[in-house]
């Protein structure tokens, strides 16, 4: 039974100023080492939950939870597909969109895009554009005047504002006397919207449904209906559902098709992170195996001295598991303080550097996200903590088998 006389005497060696000082650096390391290792897995793993959930928000803040799409045709009763799909009790919203793809001139510049035709009125049922609007509004988009909505840094790279012309170039072509001649059209930009993806600010241009039909001849027809659902995470079940009740032949996919690669990547990249991260608090725990080692060694008369005056092997094993065991202890503590007040500040602490040291670690450009966001997770705290606390119990217990395995009179022979 674990008595209060082998936590005195733990607690005593802990604190007791060795003879040899280089147990107390070992000690020390150990400690560091844990620390160090629970602060940089805590602040890790909360910044890929942020990543994770800043991806999830972006994406799914312009595209759907939910699409109902034909198999290569337009659809033309759109609005039935719409009424049927509203009626499901976990469908917020719906709307149609046309999507293509083209180009954009304006002057000398050329930039491909993606074509996304909406209805303004709608659109806010199943997407937050409106709400990323910098320049401009959704309704500044009316049917029959031919006006255009450009991400910001698709208006950018074409140099253009509102007001600027420019000309669409459609993969459609016209057939005339003078041969085969793509199919043009000027718009009017009316406004640029923000989302802070650079997949979708670079490259997206949104136009009225009914301009979008006109251009590319799809009279009342359209691409599909998007639909938003109140559970993300349902969203592949009530795809299933919707498929089972629409009438006709659909294809309805969810965001977990269209996107699952991203978040499979992230899943992946955070498990490695954890097992590369996690070697390092293994490598300061196991340190603790040579510290309590050289500790054992160090204090073989005093364990001979308890053992003649009754001690038991178990007793003499508790004293030096004890003394591993408060080094964990202090050790984890301070990597949660640590890790936590990291992952919390994170994204005050980066932008910070990057002003100090003149530098961005995450370019617009290169990267989807170019800030560096955290969320942090009180399981995924509370799993580290556990996980190094063990592995500093573990550690402990070959050292103070040895201890309980010294013989008094061996010990104390030449003392």
């Amino acid at each position: 039974m674990f008595r209060p006389l082998e936590l005195f005497i733990g607690l005593r060696y802990t604190r007791a100023k060795r003879r040899n000082h280089f147990i107390s650096f070992i000690s020390l390391i150990s400690m560091v080492g844990i620390a160090l290792g629970v602060t940089a897995l805590i602040t890790v793993l909360s910044v890929m939950n942020g990543f994770e959930q800043e991806l999830r928000s972006r994406i799914l803040g312009m595209t759907s939870h939910v699409t109902i799409g034909g198999y290569g045709d337009a659809i033309e009763d759109w609005q039935d597909l719409a009424r049927i799909s509203a009626q499901q009790p976990e469908v917020l919203g719906a709307a149609p969109y046309i999507q293509a793809e083209g180009m954009l001139t304006y002057g000398s510049r050329v930039r491909g895009t993606v074509v996304r035709g909406v209805l303004p009125s709608e659109e806010p049922k199943v997407s937050e554009v409106g709400e990323k609007m910098v320049i401009g509004k959704l309704d500044d988009l009316r049917p029959g005047e031919f006006g255009i909505v450009l991400g910001r840094d698709l208006a950018r790279l074409l140099n253009v504002t509102t007001g600027d012309k420019v000309t669409l170039v459609t993969p459609s072509a016209n057939v005339s006397p003078a041969g085969i001649l793509p199919r043009l059209k000027r718009f009017t930009v009316v406004g640029v919207f923000e989302v802070g993806m650079y997949e979708y600010d670079s490259a997206l241009a949104l136009l009225h449904l009914q301009d979008a039909q006109r251009l590319f001849r799809l009279d009342d027809g359209v691409t599909g209906v998007r639909l938003r659902i109140d559970d993300l995470f349902r969203a592949p079940f009530v795809a299933r559902e919707l498929a089972q009740h629409l009438p006709g032949f659909y294809q309805v996919s969810d965001w977990t098709w269209q996107h699952a690669n991203f978040f499979r990547a992230i899943r992946t990249e955070k498990t490695v992170m954890f097992v590369i991260l996690f070697l390092i608090v293994a490598v300061a725990a196991f340190n603790i195996v040579s510290t309590l080692v050289m500790v054992v060694t160090d204090k073989q008369s005093d364990i001979a001295i308890l053992r003649t005056l009754g001690a038991s092997p178990r007793s003499i094993m508790m004293v030096f598991m004890v003394q591993g065991t408060v080094i964990g202890i202090i050790g984890t503590l301070l990597g949660l303080a640590g890790g936590v007040s990291l992952a919390l500040n994170v994204e005050t602490i980066v932008p910070a550097l990057e002003r100090l040291f003149g530098i961005q670690f995450l370019p617009a450009d290169v990267y989807y996200i170019s800030d560096l966001p955290s969320e942090l997770h009180w399981e995924d705290v509370a799993r580290i903590c556990g996980v190094a606390f063990m592995l500093s119990l573990v550690a402990t217990l070959y050292p103070a088998w040895r201890a309980s395995r010294t013989q008094p009179a061996e010990a104390l022979r030449y003392e």
